[in-house]
């Protein structure tokens, strides 16, 4: 019955009061098929639903309710009936939840929190945003190295209620500093030999990331590694807490959507689409298109410059979006290649003499194409006649085959430094500390759209003027 349950059916359980239901519904699905169910009711509903259910239940469903449900419940119910929900949380996920709301409210929960996750809370507070400290989990299974195979599975099973995974278990000293690693399936592989100390068993060489290391950095290495967990150490190599592979492909996530909203130059957004106001919107995608504009705006100055050269041979303004097209694609092509290479950490920032010789190459070899079929397209377009005998561009005063190599040698010209500009300024960003993202294509378009002009202008100036004082 509860897998055929309707929204309204939950709405009207809501409504009657009926706990008994409202618990059988919580109880009988996974917590995530529940906050499935609930989409769609209000934030005072889905507390009325999670008020009703076990409180070990109460934490997973609210767990998997979206951001904005979570922060709305906690803002509008009073802290001392949502207090104990926020204390079940995993750390990670509390910390999360008291930097979003209000901080009235959180001025306010805070207090209630039992002393133990107050203090854990209070703690993971202090490392900032992005960083691994704000988010792992202070929940790890802590081992003595002096146990044996059968203790340690004794310690963990009296750890593992409040722990958030036990595949892998770390060793550490009387200080809390960090020994070593047994997984799970090493001790129950070796259950038959329970006496057998898990110092011979253990990984002494362990991975592990700093608490202020960036949490890009750290999803990188969990992925190059295949981790499940990472643990987190201090600059004395003190045991802190674990970064769990969910917690990581929520990072994972959040950055290639903060890179998704740079490549379209839209500064990234702190909530979902939809949930953002309108104006915080129009903000964060104007302030970009602003600069963009200004961008444009240089390259209609650059062009305003040749104005005189433009009217003696007019027949250039044919193949300014060619040429501009043409540098800004092979910059945005190689700007995205650099950048998503950088991101999974195969190109760094002494590989760029690599990245210059390589660019410089597909600029060369792509350039050299497109020129081919430039010059075919010119010679096509500025020669074609009509069966009555007019010309399609008799606008235009007519150049000769030699004129129009103006085409393909600014085509190269364009595409080599589009490739290097796509390819070096991300690396140029990185080496000042900005992200690399931030340099999206909009922005290498925009640049080259303006070297392309003068590139363009200089090299038909420049030739016509060797011609006609050569003629």
């Amino acid at each position: 019955m509860i897998n055929t349950l309707l929204l309204p059916e939950l709405r009207e359980m809501i409504a009657n009061g009926d706990d008994d239901g409202l618990r059988e519904f919580a109880s009988a699905l996974h917590p995530a098929r529940a906050a499935e169910f609930m989409e769609g009711l209000s934030a005072h509903e889905a507390w009325q639903v999670l008020r009703a259910s076990d409180a070990a239940k109460q934490a997973e469903i609210f767990g998997f309710l979206p951001d904005a449900v979570q922060v709305e419940i906690v803002e509008t119910v009073a802290p001392r009936e949502t207090s104990p929900l926020v204390a079940d949380l995993p750390a990670d996920d509390r910390v999360d939840l008291i930097s979003d709301v209000h901080p009235d409210v959180a001025e306010e929960v805070i207090p209630l929190l039992p002393a133990a996750e107050r203090r854990e809370t209070l703690q993971l507070l202090e490392f900032p945003e992005g960083t691994a400290g704000s988010v792992m989990t202070t929940e790890v299974a802590r081992l003595d190295a002096s146990l044996t195979v059968h203790e340690a599975l004794e310690e963990i099973a009296r750890q593992s209620q409040d722990l958030e995974t036990v595949y892998y278990n770390y060793i550490v000293d009387d200080e809390n500093r960090l020994q070593g690693l047994i997984s799970a399936r090493q001790l129950v592989t070796h259950f038959g030999k329970s006496d057998t100390p898990i110092a011979d068993l253990m990984q002494r060489d362990v991975v592990s990331v700093k608490a202020t290391d960036d949490q890009e950095t750290v999803a990188a290495k969990v992925a190059n590694f295949d981790f499940i967990a990472i643990p987190v150490v201090d600059d004395q190599h003190h045991l802190l807490g674990i970064i769990t592979h969910d917690d990581i492909i929520d990072v994972l996530r959040e950055e290639a959507t903060e890179d998704a909203h740079m490549a379209a130059a839209v500064d990234p957004l702190d909530d979902s689409y939809l949930a953002t106001h309108w104006f915080t919107l129009a903000w964060k995608r104007g302030m970009w298109l602003g600069i963009l504009f200004f961008a444009a705006l240089l390259t209609a100055l650059a062009l305003q410059k040749y104005e005189t050269d433009f009217q003696r041979v007019s027949w250039l303004v044919l193949f300014i979006p060619l040429v501009i097209s043409s540098g800004g694609n092979s910059g945005s092509q190689s700007a995205t290649l650099v950048i998503t290479a950088m991101t999974n950490g195969d190109v760094t920032l002494s590989d760029w003499w690599r990245v210059v010789k390589r660019e410089l190459l597909m600029g060369i070899c792509l350039g050299g194409m497109l020129a081919a079929a430039g010059y075919v397209c010119a010679i096509w377009m500025l020669n074609d006649y009509r069966p009555d005998g007019s010309n399609v561009v008799e606008m235009f005063e007519q150049p000769s085959s030699v004129d129009m190599l103006v085409v393909p040698i600014t085509l190269v010209a364009v595409v080599i430094c589009g490739t290097l500009c796509g390819g070096m300024l991300p690396m140029l960003f990185r080496w000042l500390g900005l992200d690399p993202a931030l340099m999206s294509n909009p922005f290498v378009a925009g640049i080259i759209d303006i070297a392309g002009i003068v590139i363009y202008m200089n090299v038909a100036v420049l030739m016509l003027e060797t011609l006609e004082s050569s003629g």
